[in-house]
């Protein structure tokens, strides 16, 4: 915002504006005295009426001429005037010497000659000045920038211009005056004088008061006084429409503009050439008769000067300062130009312009001149701006704006602007309430409650209301109302009026301000202000201590002004307005008071206060009761003086008295000679001088008679007066007891209180007595209703039932009393005329509330208060129905020491400070009240949540980071994560990855350095837990190759020993079967994708594979496992022995064949039979795979549990094994099968050696021959007789069944059990050795030759024999009998101990060819499973034929090396239509059926959740598992 300049118009504050209600806006004197201690202080107050009420204009505006008066801006401004009475002085000093005066420039601007001249004599003159060399001081005092030699300008131009004026002022000789050089320089300003000496005089009007009229004595001339050679060309100005002089340019300023021209006497224009024609003629005479008053000589004729004043005669050189010319204007000598400065000023006062407008004429002119003006239409022009312009025109010297004010116009004789009875204008109906309206300017003097009423005489501007057509500028001077009455102006229509007020009390303090600034003008007019001619600037009075206020008044709008309030103002454009005076019952005791004034300012009067008081008086009967009171007092005041004044009179020797009826005469006739007061009680006159008369105060200025000759002319005795008095006080009596009983409560002592029940048995009393409504019922009434109101809100606040209370955070209630007001309140109570009995109590409260408010500051002090004691001060101001401040702000405390304990509780324990927490806090801070710990939390806070996020973050780009950080940058990472006092979800995740890593490293560094080789499952668990690690581990990828070569070998060893859609495992293939004769369709599916669940005690029970493989697992080393494998051997082999013995007598001949149930579906045996040679049982040829062709042994599909490899074949496997060194059941098994193997090698070749010896033959490679069926009673039954003859039952006599076989089985009479446990285990081994060939075909052929032995010897055992199946065919079981055949149990510990100790001497032979071992020179080549090697391995290719050629050696098993073969080079998806992804496309799924294979997931369709969640068996497996389920139930 920028600063106003020094010199610009600052706008005083407003004053009041009233809007009444309607109720209000009825009675317009009740409610002025309502307004009026407040707008009294202002001076003038506006009063805005309801918006409906819009009286109609009623004024006859064609009838409405008028004549304006001219106003000079410039000329207004007291200071400015002053200036201008300065200049146009120095002019005509100057003019009358015969030079012209040119206002020099200095530094760009024109020198302030007055200024100039009242500091110089502020300072002590000019020899002082120039002795102490003040000049620079002047020049700064002026305004002057220092440093330019200004001060030395200025002393030339004073010396050559004031100081001669200074001169003859002081009445010092012109002959002692060096003589003057006025120069004429370019720079200078030819000043034109003003003439304010012959403007400036007054006369009254004749048909208004001499106070209110004034009349130019003189009109100017038709063209202001130029210089010869000047023209005088009457050029208007748009800015100067009015015929203001212009502020000239370079190029004009010697060309002067033309006034407004009025009327002038011919006879005293002279034209110059008739003066020039004039002087010469007085030079005519003889020279003796004009002689030269300084040289006294008459000589050089040519060059003496006659004087236009006196026509003394001087020499042109003689004159100081000499002329070089005769002067072309007048000219005046020495003593005439002392006898002219001499001259009293004449009073200031507007002149009448010379132009009779209408209003439509006026209206015209005024908005041509202010749209000319401002360049801008009128409505658009801002008030502010006409109002700053006005101020600096008045105060201005340079600009002369001249405009017109069409000022106190007579309504009755145009007609009001309201409507009037019997008035011209025609009313409309619904406009008639404003006849009679109270804010009808025409009815408000005249209204019972003004005293006005009881003037008879119209007083023009008092009772008959002015009206006032402005223009832009036109202005109204400060000035006071006659008699000090109020007044009010109403704006009808157009622009607004802008008002200045001072209020009543500061009257005479602006005088004196005025007085003190511009002392010259009331010097010569002592009334100035009374003249309504003069204004100063209000910013000027108020820096002086003058309270000033301002108003705009719009059109429809009151201005009331008050007693004794000076006002001002000027108007903003066109408008029409009217005004009147009006006088309230408050106003009488100042109306006297203002003719005490007016008596020493010697002012006249408009009307007699002292008749105005009797004739009041002489109404006593139907006079109202305040008003009687006020007139009873006024007149005893009255009476008094009088009473006094008389006695002083008669002292003095006045004797002769007359009653004189004063009524009767004009107040012209009845004015005090010397104060101009209009006397009514009494006068004195003189016969010396008829219709001469003085007011008793001035007996002296009467005339020179003897004292003894005047008249005392009274209206009324003193006796007259005293019933008129008395009368008056009867009236108001009984009121005036009850003001005295009011005023004396109202005004009691504390002690002295009156309770509030005497107050309002008073106020019943004035209705009772219909007391007048006036200010002291008024007062009475509103401090009863104040008291009352006040009991019942201290009531209130004692018992806290407080309507619309409601809690906020701590207790809060609407409307309550702050404390300052609470404290206001029980001073106001004690401040109440009354007692109130609630006060003691509030003060109580009072003082609990500020004991609140002095803890609740202590605690506030504190940095940081904790919030119990916040609580506590918050739970103590429930009690109090007081606002408190300190509420607010301990809840905003409060919730900051919550929030500052909850961000300390959340920083105690940082584990549970998550970055949600922190968020959340941070969200909480911000709604808070800023306060210094609360930012020093919230910046801690806001920085740890900036350093958790960061962290948070960067944990996450670690964690998730591809391919992952090493070990060592992530602890570097968790090191500066650990000084964050938070919790960090992802940095904890870091902390755990780091920490499970460490711990990662650590046992795959001590399954490194350790003795014993890795189990699969624990190499598999560490690669999972690796890969769920985020860290770079460099032996994850080692193990991962690791596993993927051990997955990788097993399968290869699946497809190596399965069989296509096998329903087994590798595991339940390689190891010793423990579910013999359970059902070998029926079998616990496992899954080896997950882990075999250790126990830390170790399972004894091995009755299934699950079992087995939990305890290969559980070993510790290999000798355990081959332990585990050897105790599953045993039992196997007890199981096949006695499931191969119960399959055989279940095939014996018996009475109870056909309910036997054999083969797969298990049904009797019928037909074709095939019997398989290890479990013994018979099937049906239709339900199972034909037989084998040749000397094969044909094995049932239960005991036909894998391919059977060769063992060339499979050697390589351990090998690869070996090299891969890592243990797991599968490779434990495969090497116990192998070992099985070899060992049975060597016990077959031992057997069959002897057996060959024995023998003595080569084994013959044939079947046996079927014969044909036994006869029913042949009793002789040769041993070879095949199972499959016909058979038939006829002892039962049940049906019988016949049925045989199609495969010949060695027959188990003939074997021994080493024999038998030899082919048994032979059958077992789930390889395919040439020995078991070999042995099956010396058995067959051994058999043979014995059954061939057997037919040529007796058949007695035989016979028996045969006899014993067919016993056992009915249900009894043979017995071995004692000629060599033993019984089952005997045979069975025989066997375990024979194996126990085969196994010994196995493992020793084996720890001692590990020892021997050494690794092979050529290692085993890798197997690429792309398609073509694929197609080689199916195809039966033999890979690592080298150690193929070893197959027969027992210490190949201890020779092989380890392998670093990778899994991914064996892995081959065998999918139809694989799609052979790479990259982080590979994911794996094994099959859950019977083929155990791996699959490509993308290949298989199943997704990474599904085979995590659910089982997957590829399509061969349901084919076959479904054709399987059909087998079996078929």
């Amino acid at each position: 915002m920028t600063q106003p300049r020094p010199d610009e118009f600052i706008p005083p504050p407003e004053c009041p504006v009233f809007e009444p209600s309607w109720e209000e806006f009825a009675d317009p004197f009740a409610f002025i005295n309502k307004i009026r201690p407040i707008a009294e202080k202002t001076g003038i107050c506006k009063v805005r009426p309801p918006p409906d009420w819009q009286p109609p204009f009623a004024c006859d505006v064609d009838r409405l001429h008028f004549t304006p008066r001219i106003q000079r801006l410039n000329e207004l401004e007291a200071q400015t005037r002053v200036k201008l009475n300065f200049l146009d002085q120095i002019a005509k000093f100057w003019e009358l010497q015969g030079c012209t005066l040119k206002i020099p420039h200095v530094e760009r601007k024109i020198l302030d000659l007055y200024q100039l001249n009242k500091l110089v004599a502020d300072e002590g003159g000019f020899d002082t000045v120039c002795k102490e060399r003040r000049w620079t001081r002047i020049a700064l005092k002026m305004g002057f920038a220092p440093g330019k030699a200004v001060g030395s300008h200025i002393r030339s131009h004073y010396e050559r211009i004031l100081y001669p004026y200074n001169l003859f002022q002081s009445g010092a000789s012109l002959l002692c005056v060096q003589k003057p050089i006025l120069t004429n320089d370019a720079k200078d300003r030819e000043y034109k004088p003003h003439d304010l000496a012959q403007r400036q005089s007054v006369q009254p009007t004749e048909t208004c008061t001499p106070a209110r009229r004034f009349k130019r004595m003189r009109a100017e001339g038709g063209c202001m006084k130029t210089e010869p050679g000047e023209p005088c060309d009457n050029k208007p100005n748009l800015r100067r429409r009015m015929g203001s002089v212009v502020v000239k340019s370079e190029m004009e300023k010697d060309i002067p503009v033309t006034v407004k021209q009025e009327p002038v006497d011919i006879k005293e224009y002279v034209t110059e050439s008739e003066r020039a024609r004039s002087r010469n003629k007085k030079t005519i005479p003889a020279v003796d008769l004009y002689v030269c008053l300084v040289c006294g000589s008459g000589s050089d004729e040519d060059r003496l000067l006659l004087c236009d004043g006196c026509d003394d005669s001087y020499h042109t050189f003689c004159l100081i300062p000499p002329l070089h010319d005769v002067p072309k204007g007048d000219w005046r000598c020495p003593k005439c130009l002392a006898q002219e400065c001499s001259k009293p000023q004449e009073a200031f006062g507007f002149e009448q312009a010379c132009r009779d407008y209408s209003l439509r004429a006026f209206g015209e002119m005024a908005d041509s001149f202010k749209s000319d003006y401002f360049n801008m239409p009128v409505h658009m022009v801002p008030t502010e701006l006409v109002e700053k312009e006005f101020w600096r025109l008045v105060s201005t010297v340079e600009e002369d704006v001249t405009v017109e004010y069409g000022a106190d116009i007579a309504s009755k004789e145009f007609g009001s602007g309201f409507p009037v009875r019997g008035g011209r204008f025609k009313l409309a109906p619904q406009d008639e309430s404003y006849l009679d309206c109270g804010w009808n300017l025409n009815n408000m003097p005249v209204m019972d409650p003004s005293v006005l009423t009881h003037i008879t005489a119209d007083i023009c501007g008092m009772k008959l209301p002015w009206l006032y057509v402005g223009m832009c500028f036109s202005s109204f001077c400060w000035h006071i109302e006659d008699h000090w009455s109020y007044s009010i102006n109403y704006l009808h229509w157009g622009e607004p009026k802008t008002w200045y007020g001072a209020p009543g009390y500061a009257a005479e303090q602006l005088e004196n301000v005025m007085k003190k600034l511009a002392p010259e003008l009331f010097e010569s007019q002592p009334d100035l202000l009374h003249q309504l001619v003069t204004i100063m600037n209000p910013n000027t009075l108020m820096s002086h201590g003058v309270p000033i206020y301002r108003t705009n008044q719009c059109a429809g709008e009151f201005v009331v002004t008050f007693p004794r309030a000076y006002h001002s103002g000027f108007n903003q454009g066109f408008n029409f307005a009217e005004a009147v005076n009006f006088c309230t019952m408050d106003w009488v005791p100042l109306g006297r008071q203002c003719i005490d004034h007016y008596r020493l300012l010697n002012r006249y009067c408009v009307f007699s206060h002292d008749e105005m008081i009797c004739k009041i008086a002489a109404k006593a009967d139907g006079l109202d009761v305040v008003l009687a009171s006020i007139v009873q007092k006024d007149m005893a005041v009255m009476i008094r003086e009088e009473k006094n004044l008389r006695e002083a009179v008669r002292r003095m020797g006045v004797i002769d008295s007359e009653r004189m009826e004063y009524d009767l005469l004009p107040d012209e006739e009845r004015q005090c000679v010397k104060c101009r007061t209009t006397c009514y009680l009494s006068a004195l006159t003189c016969p010396c001088s008829p219709g001469v008369l003085v007011c008793l105060y001035h007996i002296r200025d009467l005339c020179f008679c003897p004292v003894q000759n005047y008249t005392l002319k009274y209206r009324f005795a003193l006796e007259d007066l005293y019933p008129m008095m008395n009368a008056v006080k009867l009236r108001a009596e009984s009121y005036d007891d009850w003001a005295a009983h009011v005023n004396d409560i109202l005004e009691a002592k504390v002690d002295k209180k009156r309770s509030l029940s005497e107050f309002q048995a008073l106020i019943e009393e004035s209705e009772r007595k219909t007391f007048p409504d006036n200010d002291l019922l008024r007062s009475l009434r509103l401090m009863t209703q104040d008291a009352e109101k006040c009991a019942s809100v201290a009531q209130q606040l004692l018992n806290g039932k407080r309507q619309t209370r409601y809690r906020s955070g701590g207790g809060k209630f609407q409307n309550q009393l702050k404390v300052d007001e609470l404290r206001s309140f029980v001073r106001q109570l004690y401040s109440l005329p009354c007692s109130i009995s609630q006060a003691p109590l509030l003060k109580s409260l009072l003082n609990r509330a500020e004991d609140f408010q002095q803890h609740s500051q202590k605690v506030l002090s504190e940095e940081q208060p904790r919030a119990a004691d916040i609580q506590k001060l918050l739970d103590v101001s429930f009690d109090f129905d007081v606002e408190l401040p300190e509420l607010p702000v301990l809840r905003g405390r409060l919730e900051q020491a919550h929030w500052l304990e909850e961000v300390q509780h959340a920083s105690s324990e940082p584990n549970a400070l998550s970055l949600d927490d922190m968020r959340r806090l941070i969200d909480l801070g911000v709604g808070l009240s800023p306060h210094p710990s609360v930012e020093k939390a919230m910046a801690r806070l806001q920085e740890l949540l900036t350093v958790s996020e960061h962290w948070e973050d960067k944990a996450k780009s670690l964690i998730k980071a591809r391919p992952h950080h090493t070990l060592e940058t992530l602890a570097a990472a968790v090191q500066e994560v650990d000084g964050i006092p938070a919790y960090l979800p992802n940095c904890v995740v870091l902390k755990d990855s780091v920490k499970r890593a460490r711990e990662w490293l650590l046992e795959v560094e001590a399954l490194q350095h350790g003795g014993r080789v890795p189990v699969l499952e624990t190499l598999s668990e560490l690669v999972l837990r690796g890969r769920a690690i985020p860290v770079q581990l460099d032996p994850l990828s080692r193990l991962e190759s690791l596993v993927a070569e051990v997955q990788a070998w097993k399968e290869c060893a699946a497809k190596t020993f399965l069989m296509k859609n096998s329903p087994y495992s590798l595991l339940e293939v390689l190891c010793p079967r423990c579910e013999v004769g359970m059902g070998g369709f029926k079998r616990k599916t496992k899954k080896a994708k997950e882990p075999v669940q250790c126990t830390k005690k170790k399972t004894t029970k091995l009755e299934s594979v699950c079992d087995v493989e939990r305890a290969l697992s559980e070993s510790k080393d290999s000798a355990s496992a081959m332990a585990t494998l050897a105790e599953v051997r045993l039992k196997e082999m007890e199981a096949l022995s006695s499931l191969r013995a119960a399959n055989e007598a279940k095939l014996l001949p018996s009475a109870d064949c056909v309910e036997l149930k054999v083969c797969v579906c298990q049904t009797a045996p019928a037909g074709a039979m095939l019997q398989c040679e290890l479990c013994r049982d018979a099937f049906h040829s239709a339900c199972v795979p034909s037989s084998q062709k040749g000397a094969q042994v044909w094995l049932c599909p239960t005991c036909q549990r894998s391919d059977k490899p060769p063992l060339e074949k499979v050697l390589p496997l351990l090998a690869a094994l070996q090299r891969i060194r890592v243990r797991l059941p599968e490779g434990d098994a495969l090497r116990y099968v192998i070992e099985r193997t070899v060992n049975w090698q060597n016990r077959a070749k031992q057997i069959c050696t002897s057996l060959q010896e024995r023998v003595g033959i080569q084994p013959a490679h044939h079947r046996w021959q079927g014969t044909a069926p036994l006869a029913a009673g042949n009793t002789k039954c040769p041993s070879d007789a095949p199972l499959s003859s016909v058979q038939e039952w006829n002892k039962t006599g049940q049906p019988q069944t016949a049925f045989y076989t199609e495969q010949r089985c060695i027959p188990l009479q003939g074997l021994s059990p080493d024999q038998e446990e030899l082919m048994v285990e032979a059958l077992l081994l789930q390889v395919s050795l040439p020995e078991i060939q070999q042995l099956y075909q010396i058995l067959q052929a051994g058999l043979h030759s014995q059954q061939n032995t057997d037919h040529t010897s007796p058949a007695g055992p035989d016979c028996e024999t045969a006899g014993a199946r067919q016993q056992n065919c009915q249900g009894k079981s043979p017995s071995r009998s004692e000629n060599g055949c033993c019984s089952p149990k005997k045979e069975t510990a025989n066997t375990v101990e024979r194996k126990q100790k085969r196994r010994r001497d196995r493992e020793r032979e084996v720890r001692a060819s590990e020892k021997r071992a050494r690794k092979p020179s050529t290692p085993l080549k890798k197997l690429k499973l792309n398609k073509e090697k694929s197609k080689e391995v199916h195809s039966g290719s033999k890979p690592g034929r080298e150690l193929q050629r070893q197959s027969d050696s027992p210490s190949l098993l201890s020779d092989l090396s380890y392998s670093d073969d990778s899994e991914e080079d064996i892995a081959v998806c065998p999918a139809v239509k694989c799609q052979q992804p790479e990259g982080d496309e590979v994911d794996w799924v094994q099959c859950d059926g019977s083929c155990n294979q791996w699959f490509h997931q993308i290949c298989v369709g199943v997704s990474a959740e599904l085979a995590e969640k659910e089982d997957y068996i590829c399509v061969h497996c349901t084919v076959n598992d479904e054709q399987s389920r059909k087998y079996m139930t078929g």
